[in-house]
Protein backbone atom coordinates (compact mmCIF):
# COMPACT_ATOMS: atom_id res chain seq x y z
CA UNK A 1 0.00 0.00 0.00
CA UNK A 2 1.78 3.37 -1.01
CA UNK A 3 2.25 5.63 1.84
CA UNK A 4 0.20 8.59 2.81
CA UNK A 5 1.74 12.30 1.59
CA UNK A 6 1.13 15.47 4.02
CA UNK A 7 -0.22 18.21 1.32
CA UNK A 8 2.55 20.35 2.44
CA UNK A 9 5.14 18.15 1.60
CA UNK A 10 3.56 18.25 -1.87
CA UNK A 11 4.12 21.68 -2.64
CA UNK A 12 7.15 23.32 -3.83
CA UNK A 13 9.19 24.85 -1.16
CA UNK A 14 9.29 28.92 -0.64
CA UNK A 15 12.19 30.68 -2.25
CA UNK A 16 13.15 32.95 0.19
CA UNK A 17 15.32 36.44 -0.30
CA UNK A 18 17.89 37.35 2.46
CA UNK A 19 17.91 41.04 3.16
CA UNK A 20 20.53 42.29 5.71
CA UNK A 21 21.23 45.99 6.87
CA UNK A 22 23.57 47.90 9.23
CA UNK A 23 23.21 51.66 10.03
CA UNK A 24 27.12 52.21 10.15
CA UNK A 25 30.16 51.75 8.14
CA UNK A 26 31.57 51.20 11.17
CA UNK A 27 29.62 48.05 11.97
CA UNK A 28 30.30 46.86 8.54
CA UNK A 29 33.98 46.81 8.91
CA UNK A 30 33.79 44.88 11.85
CA UNK A 31 31.75 42.75 10.57
CA UNK A 32 29.60 42.09 13.52
CA UNK A 33 26.11 42.47 12.75
CA UNK A 34 25.46 41.18 9.12
CA UNK A 35 27.39 37.42 8.99
CA UNK A 36 24.97 37.58 12.44
CA UNK A 37 21.98 38.08 10.47
CA UNK A 38 22.72 35.86 8.38
CA UNK A 39 23.54 33.06 10.31
CA UNK A 40 20.03 32.87 11.81
CA UNK A 41 18.34 33.57 8.58
CA UNK A 42 19.89 30.36 7.00
CA UNK A 43 18.84 28.55 10.42
CA UNK A 44 15.65 29.89 10.38
CA UNK A 45 15.16 28.91 6.08
CA UNK A 46 16.51 25.76 7.31
CA UNK A 47 13.79 24.87 9.75
CA UNK A 48 10.67 25.71 7.61
CA UNK A 49 12.26 24.10 4.34
CA UNK A 50 12.85 27.19 2.05
CA UNK A 51 15.04 27.44 -0.19
CA UNK A 52 16.97 30.62 -0.69
CA UNK A 53 16.73 32.30 -3.68
CA UNK A 54 18.94 35.44 -3.38
CA UNK A 55 20.74 38.03 -0.80
CA UNK A 56 20.62 41.50 -0.28
CA UNK A 57 23.35 43.09 1.63
CA UNK A 58 23.32 47.00 2.83
CA UNK A 59 26.57 47.84 4.69
CA UNK A 60 26.44 51.31 6.49
CA UNK A 61 22.84 52.55 5.34
CA UNK A 62 20.24 53.86 7.55
CA UNK A 63 17.21 52.76 7.79
CA UNK A 64 15.02 56.10 7.64
CA UNK A 65 16.25 56.43 3.92
CA UNK A 66 14.12 54.36 1.74
CA UNK A 67 17.16 55.17 -1.29
CA UNK A 68 19.10 52.45 -0.38
CA UNK A 69 20.72 50.52 -3.76
CA UNK A 70 20.24 47.04 -2.44
CA UNK A 71 16.47 47.93 -1.08
CA UNK A 72 15.16 49.86 -4.38
CA UNK A 73 16.87 46.32 -6.51
CA UNK A 74 14.91 44.01 -3.91
CA UNK A 75 11.58 45.97 -4.81
CA UNK A 76 12.76 46.25 -8.45
CA UNK A 77 12.36 42.65 -8.46
CA UNK A 78 9.88 41.87 -6.46
CA UNK A 79 7.26 43.92 -8.63
CA UNK A 80 8.51 43.65 -11.83
CA UNK A 81 6.15 40.45 -12.69
CA UNK A 82 7.42 37.00 -11.54
CA UNK A 83 9.32 37.67 -8.79
CA UNK A 84 12.86 35.34 -8.05
CA UNK A 85 11.38 35.05 -4.56
CA UNK A 86 7.91 34.35 -2.97
CA UNK A 87 9.00 35.80 0.86
CA UNK A 88 11.48 38.61 1.91
CA UNK A 89 13.22 37.48 4.76
CA UNK A 90 15.00 40.15 7.72
CA UNK A 91 16.06 39.84 11.01
CA UNK A 92 13.44 42.34 12.48
CA UNK A 93 11.42 44.82 10.69
CA UNK A 94 13.80 47.36 11.49
CA UNK A 95 16.47 46.33 9.18
CA UNK A 96 13.46 46.58 6.33
CA UNK A 97 12.34 50.46 6.96
CA UNK A 98 12.34 52.54 10.30
CA UNK A 99 9.96 54.71 8.42
CA UNK A 100 6.56 53.13 9.70
CA UNK A 101 4.96 54.90 6.22
CA UNK A 102 7.75 53.49 4.43
CA UNK A 103 7.71 50.17 5.81
CA UNK A 104 3.61 49.84 5.35
CA UNK A 105 3.93 51.30 1.82
CA UNK A 106 6.44 48.48 0.49
CA UNK A 107 5.20 45.91 2.70
CA UNK A 108 1.63 46.36 0.83
CA UNK A 109 3.62 47.40 -2.61
CA UNK A 110 5.45 43.44 -2.03
CA UNK A 111 1.96 42.18 -0.82
CA UNK A 112 0.58 43.22 -4.35
CA UNK A 113 3.08 41.53 -6.12
CA UNK A 114 2.60 37.83 -4.03
CA UNK A 115 5.95 38.47 -1.92
CA UNK A 116 5.36 38.32 1.88
CA UNK A 117 7.80 40.23 4.90
CA UNK A 118 8.74 37.89 7.27
CA UNK A 119 10.91 38.54 10.43
CA UNK A 120 12.55 36.19 12.61
CA UNK A 121 12.54 37.54 15.96
CA UNK A 122 8.53 39.55 15.35
CA UNK A 123 6.88 36.61 13.75
CA UNK A 124 3.17 37.73 12.48
CA UNK A 125 0.94 36.70 10.67
CA UNK A 126 -1.32 38.30 7.95
CA UNK A 127 -4.37 39.14 10.40
CA UNK A 128 -5.38 42.71 11.14
CA UNK A 129 -4.40 42.19 14.71
CA UNK A 130 -0.29 41.26 13.15
CA UNK A 131 -1.01 44.03 11.02
CA UNK A 132 -1.58 46.30 13.44
CA UNK A 133 0.85 45.00 15.99
CA UNK A 134 3.53 45.90 13.07
CA UNK A 135 2.77 48.86 12.86
CA UNK A 136 3.10 49.76 16.56
CA UNK A 137 6.62 48.36 16.21
CA UNK A 138 7.88 50.43 13.18
CA UNK A 139 5.96 53.78 15.71
CA UNK A 140 8.60 52.25 18.21
CA UNK A 141 11.58 51.81 16.03
CA UNK A 142 11.38 54.97 13.65
CA UNK A 143 11.06 56.58 17.69
CA UNK A 144 14.43 54.67 18.33
CA UNK A 145 15.46 56.05 15.22
CA UNK A 146 14.65 59.24 16.11
CA UNK A 147 16.30 59.53 19.72
CA UNK A 148 19.28 57.70 18.92
CA UNK A 149 20.13 60.71 16.48
CA UNK A 150 19.20 62.86 18.34
CA UNK A 151 22.36 61.69 21.27
CA UNK A 152 24.38 61.21 18.40
CA UNK A 153 24.40 64.42 17.32
CA UNK A 154 24.53 66.37 20.44
CA UNK A 155 27.93 63.81 20.99
CA UNK A 156 29.09 64.80 17.78
CA UNK A 157 28.59 68.58 18.72
CA UNK A 158 30.58 68.36 21.93
CA UNK A 159 33.40 66.75 19.99
CA UNK A 160 33.05 69.69 17.30
CA UNK A 161 33.53 72.38 20.40
CA UNK A 162 36.25 70.99 21.62
CA UNK A 163 38.26 71.29 18.16
CA UNK A 164 38.36 67.73 17.11
CA UNK A 165 36.68 66.23 13.41
CA UNK A 166 33.72 64.27 13.18
CA UNK A 167 34.89 62.09 10.37
CA UNK A 168 33.97 63.15 7.45
CA UNK A 169 36.03 63.71 4.43
CA UNK A 170 38.22 66.58 5.24
CA UNK A 171 37.85 70.01 2.87
CA UNK A 172 39.90 70.41 0.10
CA UNK A 173 43.72 71.98 1.40
CA UNK A 174 43.11 69.59 4.67
CA UNK A 175 43.85 66.58 6.18
CA UNK A 176 42.57 64.12 8.75
CA UNK A 177 45.19 63.45 11.65
CA UNK A 178 44.93 62.00 14.75
CA UNK A 179 45.06 64.23 17.29
CA UNK A 180 45.01 62.05 20.98
CA UNK A 181 43.96 58.96 22.29
CA UNK A 182 40.81 58.54 24.60
CA UNK A 183 40.62 55.25 25.53
CA UNK A 184 39.63 52.87 22.73
CA UNK A 185 38.90 55.86 20.63
CA UNK A 186 41.22 58.18 18.24
CA UNK A 187 40.37 61.62 18.57
CA UNK A 188 41.13 63.75 15.36
CA UNK A 189 41.96 67.19 13.73
CA UNK A 190 42.42 69.03 10.59
CA UNK A 191 45.60 69.84 9.53
CA UNK A 192 46.43 71.49 6.68
CA UNK A 193 47.96 69.74 3.77
CA UNK A 194 50.94 71.22 2.03
CA UNK A 195 50.27 70.46 -1.38
CA UNK A 196 46.80 71.50 -1.57
CA UNK A 197 47.18 74.11 0.49
CA UNK A 198 49.15 76.20 -1.97
CA UNK A 199 46.41 75.10 -5.14
CA UNK A 200 44.11 77.14 -2.42
CA UNK A 201 46.13 80.07 -1.90
CA UNK A 202 47.04 79.99 -5.55
CA UNK A 203 43.30 80.36 -6.44
CA UNK A 204 42.73 82.89 -4.11
CA UNK A 205 45.83 85.04 -5.88
CA UNK A 206 44.12 84.95 -9.41
CA UNK A 207 40.60 85.83 -8.27
CA UNK A 208 42.13 88.56 -6.48
CA UNK A 209 44.95 89.25 -9.00
CA UNK A 210 45.68 87.14 -11.83
CA UNK A 211 48.33 85.53 -12.99
CA UNK A 212 50.54 88.67 -13.69
CA UNK A 213 49.19 88.94 -17.45
CA UNK A 214 45.49 89.60 -16.59
CA UNK A 215 43.86 91.60 -13.95
CA UNK A 216 41.72 89.62 -11.38
CA UNK A 217 39.80 86.70 -12.87
CA UNK A 218 36.48 85.89 -12.35
CA UNK A 219 35.38 82.29 -10.97
CA UNK A 220 35.55 80.76 -14.38
CA UNK A 221 38.00 82.46 -15.56
CA UNK A 222 40.22 81.11 -12.58
CA UNK A 223 38.27 78.11 -13.26
CA UNK A 224 39.56 77.62 -16.83
CA UNK A 225 43.23 78.71 -16.11
CA UNK A 226 43.35 75.71 -13.53
CA UNK A 227 42.07 72.94 -16.04
CA UNK A 228 43.92 74.84 -18.99
CA UNK A 229 47.58 74.28 -16.30
CA UNK A 230 46.82 71.28 -15.63
CA UNK A 231 45.28 71.52 -12.07
CA UNK A 232 42.94 68.63 -10.71
CA UNK A 233 40.75 67.64 -7.97
CA UNK A 234 42.22 65.66 -5.21
CA UNK A 235 39.96 62.89 -7.72
CA UNK A 236 41.77 63.67 -10.61
CA UNK A 237 38.47 65.29 -12.24
CA UNK A 238 38.74 68.64 -13.88
CA UNK A 239 37.92 71.77 -11.90
CA UNK A 240 34.29 73.58 -12.19
CA UNK A 241 32.69 76.38 -11.71
CA UNK A 242 30.59 75.72 -8.05
CA UNK A 243 33.38 73.81 -7.28
CA UNK A 244 35.61 76.87 -7.23
CA UNK A 245 32.88 78.78 -5.89
CA UNK A 246 32.55 76.65 -2.98
CA UNK A 247 36.31 77.20 -1.96
CA UNK A 248 36.59 80.69 -2.23
CA UNK A 249 33.10 81.33 0.48
CA UNK A 250 34.09 78.79 2.59
CA UNK A 251 35.36 79.87 5.78
CA UNK A 252 37.15 77.45 6.70
CA UNK A 253 40.07 78.78 4.75
CA UNK A 254 40.29 81.25 6.90
CA UNK A 255 40.36 79.18 10.11
CA UNK A 256 36.50 79.70 10.97
CA UNK A 257 34.95 76.31 10.32
CA UNK A 258 31.11 75.41 11.20
CA UNK A 259 30.02 71.95 12.08
CA UNK A 260 26.11 70.93 11.59
CA UNK A 261 25.45 73.49 8.50
CA UNK A 262 22.78 71.86 7.12
CA UNK A 263 19.89 68.84 7.85
CA UNK A 264 22.00 65.64 6.76
CA UNK A 265 18.87 64.01 4.88
CA UNK A 266 17.32 67.27 3.25
CA UNK A 267 20.69 69.57 2.88
CA UNK A 268 18.43 72.55 3.95
CA UNK A 269 20.22 74.73 5.69
CA UNK A 270 20.49 74.74 9.83
CA UNK A 271 19.97 78.15 11.34
CA UNK A 272 23.37 79.94 12.44
CA UNK A 273 22.30 79.47 15.98
CA UNK A 274 22.90 76.01 15.58
CA UNK A 275 26.12 75.97 13.99
CA UNK A 276 29.25 74.73 16.20
CA UNK A 277 32.08 76.77 15.47
CA UNK A 278 35.36 74.85 15.21
CA UNK A 279 38.89 76.14 15.11
CA UNK A 280 41.16 75.13 12.24
CA UNK A 281 44.97 76.16 11.37
CA UNK A 282 43.72 79.21 8.17
CA UNK A 283 45.18 78.97 4.87
CA UNK A 284 44.21 82.20 3.66
CA UNK A 285 44.43 85.26 6.04
CA UNK A 286 40.82 86.80 6.95
CA UNK A 287 41.59 90.22 5.21
CA UNK A 288 42.14 88.41 2.20
CA UNK A 289 38.92 85.81 2.59
CA UNK A 290 37.05 88.84 3.26
CA UNK A 291 37.87 90.82 0.52
CA UNK A 292 37.30 88.05 -2.02
CA UNK A 293 33.62 87.86 -0.33
CA UNK A 294 33.14 91.16 -1.19
CA UNK A 295 34.56 91.16 -4.68
CA UNK A 296 31.85 88.23 -5.37
CA UNK A 297 28.85 89.79 -3.86
CA UNK A 298 29.97 93.43 -6.09
CA UNK A 299 30.07 90.85 -8.95
CA UNK A 300 26.05 89.65 -8.09
CA UNK A 301 23.77 90.94 -11.20
CA UNK A 302 21.17 91.61 -8.18
CA UNK A 303 23.71 93.90 -6.67
CA UNK A 304 25.48 95.76 -9.61
CA UNK A 305 23.05 96.20 -12.12
CA UNK A 306 24.51 96.36 -15.39
CA UNK A 307 23.18 100.01 -16.34
CA UNK A 308 25.48 100.99 -13.14
CA UNK A 309 28.89 100.31 -15.49
CA UNK A 310 27.37 101.16 -19.04
CA UNK A 311 25.16 104.09 -17.78
CA UNK A 312 26.65 107.43 -19.36
CA UNK A 313 26.73 109.28 -15.98
CA UNK A 314 30.18 109.33 -14.24
CA UNK A 315 29.06 108.70 -10.43
CA UNK A 316 26.19 106.37 -10.91
CA UNK A 317 25.62 103.46 -8.44
CA UNK A 318 28.11 105.10 -6.40
CA UNK A 319 26.27 108.32 -5.29
CA UNK A 320 24.19 108.61 -2.51
CA UNK A 321 21.92 110.54 -0.38
CA UNK A 322 23.30 111.27 3.51
CA UNK A 323 19.96 111.74 4.54
CA UNK A 324 18.04 108.01 3.32
CA UNK A 325 21.15 106.10 2.07
CA UNK A 326 19.34 106.23 -1.69
CA UNK A 327 20.98 106.58 -4.73
CA UNK A 328 21.39 109.81 -6.27
CA UNK A 329 20.26 109.98 -9.62
CA UNK A 330 19.82 112.11 -12.93
CA UNK A 331 17.12 114.54 -13.35
CA UNK A 332 17.01 117.41 -16.01
CA UNK A 333 15.33 120.55 -15.94
CA UNK A 334 12.55 121.56 -18.69
CA UNK A 335 14.67 122.39 -21.40
CA UNK A 336 17.13 119.60 -20.48
CA UNK A 337 20.07 121.82 -20.20
CA UNK A 338 20.80 121.65 -16.67
CA UNK A 339 21.17 118.23 -15.71
CA UNK A 340 20.97 117.43 -11.41
CA UNK A 341 22.09 114.72 -8.88
CA UNK A 342 18.68 114.22 -7.02
CA UNK A 343 17.31 111.38 -4.28
CA UNK A 344 15.73 109.03 -5.78
CA UNK A 345 13.77 108.40 -3.00
CA UNK A 346 12.58 111.81 -2.75
CA UNK A 347 11.37 111.70 -6.13
CA UNK A 348 9.80 108.59 -6.51
CA UNK A 349 7.77 108.80 -2.75
CA UNK A 350 7.68 112.27 -1.83
CA UNK A 351 9.28 114.44 1.07
CA UNK A 352 7.56 112.48 3.31
CA UNK A 353 10.23 109.87 2.95
CA UNK A 354 12.94 112.21 2.36
CA UNK A 355 13.61 115.81 2.54
CA UNK A 356 15.84 114.62 -0.32
CA UNK A 357 19.41 116.68 -2.04
CA UNK A 358 19.99 117.61 -5.10
CA UNK A 359 23.16 118.91 -6.72
CA UNK A 360 24.67 119.69 -10.40
CA UNK A 361 25.92 116.62 -12.30
CA UNK A 362 29.01 119.03 -13.59
CA UNK A 363 29.65 120.39 -10.14
CA UNK A 364 29.57 116.87 -7.96
CA UNK A 365 31.57 115.56 -10.56
CA UNK A 366 34.60 117.92 -10.59
CA UNK A 367 34.48 117.96 -6.94
CA UNK A 368 35.08 114.23 -6.60
CA UNK A 369 37.39 114.17 -9.48
CA UNK A 370 39.29 117.02 -8.10
CA UNK A 371 39.31 115.94 -4.37
CA UNK A 372 40.59 112.38 -5.60
CA UNK A 373 43.20 113.85 -7.46
CA UNK A 374 44.39 116.50 -4.88
CA UNK A 375 44.25 114.73 -2.06
CA UNK A 376 44.42 110.76 -2.62
CA UNK A 377 45.72 110.18 -6.12
CA UNK A 378 49.75 112.05 -5.01
CA UNK A 379 52.75 109.55 -3.97
CA UNK A 380 52.75 111.16 -0.21
CA UNK A 381 48.94 110.17 0.11
CA UNK A 382 49.20 107.17 -1.37
CA UNK A 383 52.41 106.53 0.83
CA UNK A 384 50.86 106.88 3.86
CA UNK A 385 47.73 105.09 3.50
CA UNK A 386 50.41 102.28 2.51
CA UNK A 387 52.40 102.67 5.24
CA UNK A 388 51.34 99.75 7.51
CA UNK A 389 51.64 97.15 4.37
CA UNK A 390 55.69 96.92 5.02
CA UNK A 391 54.92 95.00 8.19
CA UNK A 392 52.67 92.88 6.51
CA UNK A 393 54.73 91.68 4.25
CA UNK A 394 57.51 90.55 6.95
CA UNK A 395 54.85 88.65 8.15
CA UNK A 396 53.96 87.04 4.94
CA UNK A 397 57.63 86.05 4.49
CA UNK A 398 57.57 84.59 7.78
CA UNK A 399 54.46 82.25 6.67
CA UNK A 400 56.12 81.59 2.81
CA UNK A 401 59.05 80.73 4.98
CA UNK A 402 57.25 77.63 7.15
CA UNK A 403 54.96 76.54 4.05
CA UNK A 404 58.39 75.93 1.87
CA UNK A 405 59.48 74.14 5.39
CA UNK A 406 56.48 72.05 5.05
CA UNK A 407 56.89 71.40 1.17
CA UNK A 408 60.23 70.42 1.66
CA UNK A 409 59.07 67.72 4.59
CA UNK A 410 56.38 66.32 2.33
CA UNK A 411 59.04 66.12 -0.55
CA UNK A 412 61.27 64.51 1.96
CA UNK A 413 58.76 62.11 3.70
CA UNK A 414 57.63 60.78 -0.13
CA UNK A 415 61.15 60.04 -0.97
CA UNK A 416 61.87 58.23 1.98
CA UNK A 417 59.05 55.94 1.47
CA UNK A 418 60.07 55.33 -2.15
CA UNK A 419 63.20 54.44 -0.92
CA UNK A 420 62.08 51.77 1.45
CA UNK A 421 60.11 50.32 -1.09
CA UNK A 422 62.78 50.24 -3.53
CA UNK A 423 64.87 48.54 -0.96
CA UNK A 424 61.70 46.06 -0.03
CA UNK A 425 61.99 44.99 -4.36
CA UNK A 426 66.39 44.96 -3.76
CA UNK A 427 65.82 42.50 -0.98
CA UNK A 428 63.37 40.29 -2.40
CA UNK A 429 61.27 40.90 0.29
CA UNK A 430 58.60 42.35 -2.14
CA UNK A 431 57.73 41.00 -5.79
CA UNK A 432 58.33 43.87 -8.46
CA UNK A 433 55.60 42.03 -10.49
CA UNK A 434 53.41 42.43 -7.90
CA UNK A 435 50.28 45.24 -9.57
CA UNK A 436 49.83 45.94 -6.02
CA UNK A 437 53.28 47.12 -5.14
CA UNK A 438 53.52 48.70 -8.41
CA UNK A 439 50.51 51.02 -7.75
CA UNK A 440 51.79 52.14 -4.70
CA UNK A 441 55.11 53.07 -5.74
CA UNK A 442 53.01 55.10 -8.61
CA UNK A 443 51.23 56.46 -6.12
CA UNK A 444 53.84 57.76 -3.80
CA UNK A 445 55.97 58.91 -6.99
CA UNK A 446 52.76 61.04 -8.18
CA UNK A 447 52.39 62.34 -4.31
CA UNK A 448 56.59 63.47 -4.68
CA UNK A 449 55.82 65.02 -7.86
CA UNK A 450 52.90 67.13 -7.03
CA UNK A 451 54.69 68.37 -3.68
CA UNK A 452 57.66 69.16 -5.77
CA UNK A 453 55.64 71.02 -8.44
CA UNK A 454 53.91 72.88 -5.53
CA UNK A 455 57.28 73.75 -3.98
CA UNK A 456 58.58 75.02 -6.87
CA UNK A 457 55.38 77.43 -7.33
CA UNK A 458 56.00 78.59 -3.85
CA UNK A 459 59.55 79.35 -4.70
CA UNK A 460 58.56 81.19 -7.12
CA UNK A 461 56.11 83.93 -5.13
CA UNK A 462 59.13 85.38 -3.70
CA UNK A 463 59.09 87.73 -7.09
CA UNK A 464 59.33 91.13 -6.03
CA UNK A 465 56.79 92.18 -9.08
CA UNK A 466 54.19 91.40 -6.17
CA UNK A 467 55.90 94.17 -3.77
CA UNK A 468 54.78 97.76 -3.16
CA UNK A 469 57.52 100.24 -3.63
CA UNK A 470 58.04 103.46 -4.32
CA UNK A 471 58.35 103.11 -7.99
CA UNK A 472 55.49 101.51 -8.39
CA UNK A 473 53.49 104.14 -5.92
CA UNK A 474 54.18 106.78 -8.25
CA UNK A 475 53.57 104.50 -11.54
CA UNK A 476 49.69 104.14 -9.70
CA UNK A 477 49.56 107.43 -9.07
CA UNK A 478 50.17 109.22 -12.72
CA UNK A 479 48.15 106.81 -14.19
CA UNK A 480 45.14 107.07 -11.86
CA UNK A 481 45.51 110.43 -12.17
CA UNK A 482 45.31 111.08 -15.92
CA UNK A 483 42.34 107.56 -16.29
CA UNK A 484 40.05 109.44 -13.48
CA UNK A 485 40.77 113.35 -14.90
CA UNK A 486 40.44 112.74 -18.39
CA UNK A 487 38.69 110.40 -20.96
CA UNK A 488 35.17 109.20 -21.89
CA UNK A 489 32.83 108.82 -19.02
CA UNK A 490 32.97 104.73 -19.07
CA UNK A 491 36.39 104.31 -19.32
CA UNK A 492 36.72 107.44 -16.29
CA UNK A 493 33.73 105.70 -14.49
CA UNK A 494 35.88 102.40 -14.20
CA UNK A 495 38.86 103.76 -13.14
CA UNK A 496 37.12 106.07 -10.44
CA UNK A 497 34.93 102.76 -9.11
CA UNK A 498 38.47 101.26 -8.67
CA UNK A 499 39.31 103.11 -5.71
CA UNK A 500 36.38 104.54 -4.55
CA UNK A 501 32.97 102.64 -2.74
CA UNK A 502 30.52 105.50 -2.30
CA UNK A 503 30.29 109.15 -2.60
CA UNK A 504 27.83 110.40 0.13
CA UNK A 505 25.92 113.74 -0.40
CA UNK A 506 25.05 115.67 2.64
CA UNK A 507 23.55 119.47 2.88
CA UNK A 508 26.87 121.01 3.72
CA UNK A 509 29.41 118.15 2.65
CA UNK A 510 30.60 115.86 0.71
CA UNK A 511 32.22 112.07 2.04
CA UNK A 512 33.99 109.92 0.21
CA UNK A 513 34.29 106.37 0.96
CA UNK A 514 36.89 103.65 0.20
CA UNK A 515 38.85 100.74 1.02
CA UNK A 516 42.70 100.69 1.92
CA UNK A 517 42.63 97.21 0.62
CA UNK A 518 42.20 98.01 -2.82
CA UNK A 519 44.51 100.35 -3.27
CA UNK A 520 47.40 97.92 -1.60
CA UNK A 521 46.12 95.54 -4.51
CA UNK A 522 45.94 97.88 -7.27
CA UNK A 523 49.47 98.98 -6.17
CA UNK A 524 50.66 95.71 -6.01
CA UNK A 525 49.06 94.38 -9.45
CA UNK A 526 50.20 96.20 -11.98
CA UNK A 527 50.59 99.84 -11.17
CA UNK A 528 46.94 100.83 -11.98
CA UNK A 529 47.39 100.44 -15.63
CA UNK A 530 43.70 98.81 -15.87
CA UNK A 531 40.81 98.99 -13.78
CA UNK A 532 40.41 96.01 -11.04
CA UNK A 533 37.48 94.72 -11.93
CA UNK A 534 34.28 95.93 -9.94
CA UNK A 535 34.57 97.09 -6.26
CA UNK A 536 32.18 96.54 -3.38
CA UNK A 537 29.41 98.61 -1.86
CA UNK A 538 30.90 97.37 1.61
CA UNK A 539 31.13 99.78 3.62
CA UNK A 540 33.24 101.54 5.27
CA UNK A 541 37.03 103.47 5.73
CA UNK A 542 37.20 106.81 6.14
CA UNK A 543 40.69 107.89 4.64
CA UNK A 544 41.36 110.76 7.03
CA UNK A 545 39.80 111.82 10.26
CA UNK A 546 40.86 115.37 9.45
CA UNK A 547 38.88 115.93 6.36
CA UNK A 548 36.06 114.59 3.98
CA UNK A 549 38.94 111.78 2.21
Amino acid sequence: MPPVLNPEQTEAPLRAALYFRVSTGRQAESDLSIPDQRRQALAYCAARGWDVAIEFVEPGMSGTDDRRPELQRLLDMATAGSAPFDVVLVHSFSRFARDHFALEMHVRHLRKAGVRLVSITQDLGEDPMSMMVRQVFALFDEYQSKENAKHTLRAMQENARQGFWNGSKAPYGYAVVAAEQRGAKTKKRLAIDPVEAEVIRLIFRLFREGDGRSGPMGVKAVTSWLNEHGYRTRLGARWGIGQLHGILTRATYKGEHRFNRKVWKTRKAKPDADHVPVAVEPIIDAATFDAVQASLKSRNPKILPPRVVTGPILLTGIATCAGCGGGMTLRTGKTGRYRYYTCSTCARQGKSACQGRSIPMDKLDRLVTDRLADRLLTPERVGDLLAGLMERQATKNEDHTARLTALRAKISDSESRLGRLYAAIESGVADLNDQTLKDRVAAVKTERDLAQIAYDRAVAETNPRARITDQKIAKFVETMRSNVLTGDTPFRRAYIRSVIDQVEVDDDEIRIWGRKTVLERLVAASGGGSPAGVPSFVRKWRARGDSNL
